[in-house]
């Protein structure tokens, strides 16, 4: 292997590195929110308010979740049951003009 193939790898390894610490804490937050969507959905309040002041309790206790709010959730009811939605878009800066657009969405179980 010579210099500029080891110099090339190393670059590409290092790009990849850098957009992974990048990307992962986007994810986190991903996570975090589907978490908070599960245990609201689980209490199962009988009013769209109190879903959405119940998810915004939670997001009071994980702090990681900053994307969304209560808002932002579309509630309803299927066979019975509470379904809350859920989705949002992440711009990533990379480098100053060009960045990662994420889009996550989700729903209760």
């Amino acid at each position: 292997m010579s210099l500029i193939g080891l110099l090339f790898w190393a670059i590409l390894v290092g790009f990849v590195g850098y957009v992974a610490v990048r990307v992962l804490p986007t994810v986190n937050e991903y996570l975090t929110v589907q978490r908070a969507v599960d245990r609201v959905a689980a209490e199962a309040p009988p009013t769209v308010a109190e879903v959405r002041k119940a998810f915004d309790r939670q997001k009071d206790i994980e702090y990681s979740i900053d994307a969304i709010s209560g808002k932002d959730l579309e509630i309803t009811k299927e066979n019975d049951r509470l379904v809350i939605r859920f989705a949002y878009n992440k711009e990533i800066p990379i480098v100053e003009p060009v960045y990662l657009l994420m889009k996550y969405k989700g729903r209760s179980k």
